[in-house]
């Protein structure tokens, strides 16, 4: 496989998630520069825009809260719970409120920084002497910062329904009274920059240049944006409804499927990088490949939150005996979505699952995403096995709520209440849990997903075909069976490739929600207990970790009530 190298998108300028250009000064030199000498060179120029990659966000949630920089939007969503002490950070067990949702909190204010960075750079950079010195270069990072806000604008989007579009920072003067514009201005908004951008950025990037935006990023973006505008969650006939919900263009499927197929035509519709088994699909997670459409780079030189190693997968996700953190813990449910080696899914008629071996014979993602009872990971079988009668010669799992870890002790608090750890992502070849890759990427957006995309819309587009051919390239690529359903059949295998194809990745959130599948937004979040005979057999009980409730509020999350009372103009989301 190919190897890349990464640029460290200047280090200083990108350890800090919300700085404005004052505070770039300080840190490269407060007594010697100002704000118009940044503006007069091409180079500093740069290092604005490498400010506002920090708004593509990463391996934690919410970089301001200690926990969420160690995990992601997966604790909320079907794939899995938070682990530790069972404890609600996402508050959808209480239920969200104008003035609590938990560790999204800071959601709002974190990407309207950015669109305020953003847009103090777009509102300077024509006239700018870096403008006159190197017309190319500057106008090559306008086209960036451009994508970038356009990406930020796509994700408040996905939280908040439709937003006010800003394309100028405020003044002193200006009116503060915003007003929330409709969801469909909002998608029109995005598709423009979107475009104006691909217009612009290179294809591709040379290898130092890796995480940094390209045609066929934003290009993904303006796929992914007009898939979730065209899905039922805002068709006028659901609820929520209303302007800043509803998306009720005649074409908006159509529209759906030409963004994708844009990306499907540049890439020559060319089959995914093939894998033999698990080991090879998981290294498709830990090194930069041609599959990646954007991604953002790590190394030893750069962390997630500063020099903050534990904020990286490998110590926060590996299962309690390893020294890791299980933070987010898989739910059976989420697991029984993998289907078998042979193509059945594990509920199907005739299907070959084994509900008392619930391991043997899964399809080949199964063993590459998931720490499960038995699984051989880093030297040893995974063991959260309690032993009926502890001893010597069966002792407790080390990975059981009774595990000891060398130096540590019982990690109790940190072992699996489900059953399951997430293993997509990790790096074994890495000598301790607190090493770093040298080249892992974040990975953001990728052909994979495009392929999905476009799937998707062909079948509700009555297209079963073409949605065939390219939902194929991804059961092919995972060794599984084509797929041969038609009609609603092929929507539903459809959305459980999805499921698994992208698990843990950050989509699964907002799938589930803007297909507006309620089974899988409340439901009891279920786990296996394993215990140990004195044989040294092991067997399993099903049972009910929690019950995570839903409340029809839960499609979007509200304005936060603090930016309601400074401009009343805003609107506040349905129920809040």
């Amino acid at each position: 496989m190919k190897k890349f190298k990464f640029i460290y998108l200047f280090v200083a300028f990108t350890m800090l998630a919300t700085i404005s250009c004052e505070d770039i000064l300080d840190v490269e030199a407060a007594d010697a520069f100002t704000e118009d000498l940044i503006y007069s060179d091409p180079v500093q120029v740069e290092r604005l825009v490498y400010t506002v990659y920090n708004s593509t966000e990463s391996w934690g949630l919410n970089k301001a809260q200690w926990w969420s920089r160690r995990f992601n939007i997966e604790v909320g969503s079907f794939e899995a719970k938070f682990n530790f002490q069972n404890r609600d950070l996402m508050r959808l067990n209480a239920g969200w409120t104008n003035s609590n949702v938990g560790v999204l909190s800071q959601k709002w204010s974190n990407y309207w920084d950015y669109i305020r960075l953003a847009n103090e750079f777009l509102d300077r950079i024509d006239e700018s002497e870096a403008m006159q010195k190197d017309p190319e270069k500057v106008t090559a990072l306008k086209a960036e910062m451009k994508f970038l806000r356009a990406n930020v604008y796509a994700k408040l989007l996905k939280y908040y329904g439709g937003v006010p579009i800003m394309e100028n920072a405020l003044g002193l003067d200006d009116n503060f009274q915003l007003v929330r514009n409709s969801y469909e201005d909002c998608v029109a908004f995005i598709v423009k920059e979107l475009d104006e951008a691909a217009a612009i950025l290179p294809e591709t990037r040379p290898d130092v240049e890796f995480g940094r935006a390209t045609k066929l990023a934003a290009l993904a973006v303006k796929s992914r944006t007009l898939l979730y505008a065209a899905s039922k969650l805002h068709d006028p006939s659901t609820a929520p409804n209303g302007p800043l919900y509803d998306y009720a263009k005649a074409s908006k499927w159509q529209d759906a499927a030409d963004a994708a197929k844009a990306i499907i035509d540049m890439v020559g519709a060319r089959d995914l990088i093939t894998v033999s088994d698990a080991t090879d699909y998981q290294n498709l997670f830990i090194t930069p490949n041609q599959d990646l459409l954007f991604a953002r780079p790590f190394s030893a030189a750069y962390y997630d939150f500063g020099t903050d190693v534990v904020s990286l997968p490998d110590q926060t996700q590996s299962p309690s005996g390893y020294g890791g953190w299980g933070l987010s813990s898989p739910s059976h449910n989420f697991a029984l979505e993998f289907n078998m080696a042979d193509g059945s899914g594990t509920t199907d008629a005739g299907t070959t699952y084994d509900a008392t071996n619930p391991n043997a014979n899964r399809e080949m993602r199964y063993y590459a995403d998931l720490n499960f009872q038995g699984a051989q990971f880093r030297g040893r079988a995974v063991d959260y096995a309690l032993a009926d009668t502890p001893s010597e010669t069966t002792p407790d799992g080390p990975d059981s709520s009774n595990g000891v870890v060398e130096g540590i002790g019982i990690n109790q608090q940190h072992s699996s209440k489900t059953g399951y750890n997430i293993r997509k992502f990790q790096d074994e070849s890495l000598a301790a849990l607190t090493d770093v890759s040298p080249q892992r990427p974040y990975i953001l957006y990728r052909l994979a997903e495009v392929y999905l995309n476009y799937a998707e819309a062909q079948a509700e587009l009555g297209n079963d075909d073409s949605a065939r051919t390219f939902v194929n390239k991804i059961s092919s690529r995972a060794l599984q069976p084509d797929i041969t359903a038609s009609g609603a059949e092929l929507k539903e295998a459809i959305k459980r490739e999805r499921r698994i194809e992208i698990a843990f990745e950050g989509h699964n959130f907002f799938d589930e929600r803007r297909w507006m599948n309620e089974a899988h937004l409340g439901f009891p979040i279920k786990g296996l207990t394993w215990t140990k005979a004195t044989d040294g057999t092991v067997s399993f009980t099903e049972y009910t970790v929690e019950t995570r409730p839903w409340f029809q509020k839960h499609y979007y999350l509200p304005i936060p009530a603090t930016e309601v009372e400074k401009a009343p103009s805003l609107l506040q989301n349905s129920g809040y």
